[in-house]
């Protein structure tokens, strides 16, 4: 009898091994290197009193959602409270540096905190500097200002709570007379604080001098500035009615709005300036007026065919107001785009936005008739009313349907495309 010999097997010795091929592991991270509310590795670490190690942001974010207590012991805990930890710092980045052949970068040294102290000193000096016109001081301190906030929401409450604003609005109001660098300076440091609330501020802010120092800054060549200036007279602007109507009445501030409405370089910009162009022109025909004469009108129907949700919604809301002066209505009705536009954007974009739909066209079918009817009827506006009724709106967008329903009736046997069944039921809707 034959037997067949087996060949032995291959022991692991004997298998080659790819020696070039080195086998990259990350190091393991200590415990004590990790936040215990991200367990990220810290990168700015604060100690509380109870003596419990947490990262600034995972720490601050904790607080700013309403909680006073410290997560791990449950004792009171307040901003005030964070200290520094520059021991486990250094032996992070020590860690780090260590580790650095293994592809870790090194974690930046993180900015500490500004004090209630030093920011009351730094205000302190604003005003001793205002009191002897020095801009140039003025100016240097304000930078310390904006640098100090940006990107820091600790240091931004800071100075809130220290009571910036009055000053720095106060410096503002001066700097009329200094270089126009001085009150550029200050007005980055007034928008790093928004949003505010401060009606010794806001009333600074408001004077002519102001006015006059904000119009210079936004017809500057620079646009970070230009839209320092545009979010302040947004903020100005939705604050009260008052001050929306002296800064209206402002020579050349419609302009130079319309001017950053036009403006491709900046979409912030654009955006702040439809929402203090909205708040400027209601309750105003006048205004309304002089932004047709401006050619707003045709602008707004051109960011209408290709923008985001919220400039479409801004845009809507500012030819709604438009709308309200015989200009406006006028020069909307003979644009050729005006309710294809509006048409298509009723259901597409939001509810507030349907909502300013349904006004201008309804505002424009009220008074124009013919001409706007008939290019409603082939825009399909009436079959979308029909269905806003069913889906349920607000009960002055209904008021409007209703009564443009109403006067599309009148206009139903004169386009063959509109079929009769559209109107069953108009009766009993109406």
């Amino acid at each position: 009898m034959a037997f067949s010999r087996k060949k032995p097997r291959a022991s692991l010795k004997s298998i080659p091994r790819a020696a070039s091929l080195p086998v990259l592991t990350d190091p393991p991270v200590p415990d004590h290197f990790r936040c215990p509310i991200s367990l990220d590795i810290m990168k700015d670490p604060v100690t509380t009193p109870t003596g419990i190690t947490y990262d600034r942001q995972g720490i601050e974010k904790w607080l700013d959602m309403g909680n006073s207590t410290c997560p791990v012991t449950n004792t009171a805990l307040a901003y005030d409270d964070l200290i520094p930890n520059h021991t486990m710092r250094r032996l992070i980045q020590t860690w780090f540096i260590v580790h650095r052949s293994n592809g870790i970068d090194r974690i930046p040294t993180p900015r500490i905190p500004i004090s209630k102290f030093e920011a009351l000193e730094i205000l302190s000096d604003i005003s001793s500097a205002g009191n002897r016109r020095d801009g140039e001081r003025r100016r240097e301190l304000a930078g310390r200002v904006v640098s100090s906030v940006k990107g820091c929401e600790r240091n931004r409450r800071t100075f809130l709570s220290t009571g910036a604003l009055p000053v720095l609005a106060s410096a503002f109001r001066a700097s009329s007379n200094d270089p126009i660098a001085v009150s550029i300076e200050i007005l980055a440091a007034l928008s790093g604080l928004l949003p505010f609330d401060d009606e010794i501020a806001l009333r600074e802010l408001g004077s002519p001098e102001s006015l006059d120092s904000i119009m210079q800054i936004m017809t500057c060549a620079d646009i970070s500035n230009r839209l320092n200036a545009v979010l302040m007279v947004k903020k100005m602007a939705l604050e009260t009615a008052d001050l929306a109507k002296a800064m209206a009445e402002k020579n050349g501030l419609i302009e130079a709005l319309t001017e950053l409405i036009r403006e491709p370089n900046s979409q912030q910009a654009a955006k702040a300036s439809l929402s203090a162009m909205f708040r400027l022109i209601s309750g105003s025909v006048k205004i309304a007026n002089k932004c047709v004469d401006l050619g707003l009108i045709p602008l707004l129907l051109e960011i209408l065919v290709d923008s985001d949700k919220s400039t479409v919604e801004k845009a809507l809301a500012s030819l709604d107001a438009m709308c309200d002066g015989e200009r406006g209505r006028e020069t909307a009705c003979r644009h050729a785009l005006t309710i294809p536009l509006l048409a298509k954007k009723m259901f597409r974009v939001s509810n507030t936005a349907t909502e300013s739909t349904v006004s201008t066209l309804w505002k424009l079918c009220e008074k124009c008739r013919g001409r706007c009817l008939v290019e409603c009827l082939q825009a399909g506006v009436l079959q979308k009313l029909l269905l806003l009724l069913q889906a349920g709106c607000s009960q002055s967008t209904k008021r409007k349907a209703t009564e443009m329903l109403k006067l599309l009736s009148r206009y139903k046997g004169k386009l063959e495309c509109v079929d009769t069944v559209d109107f069953k039921g108009l009766n009993r809707l109406c």
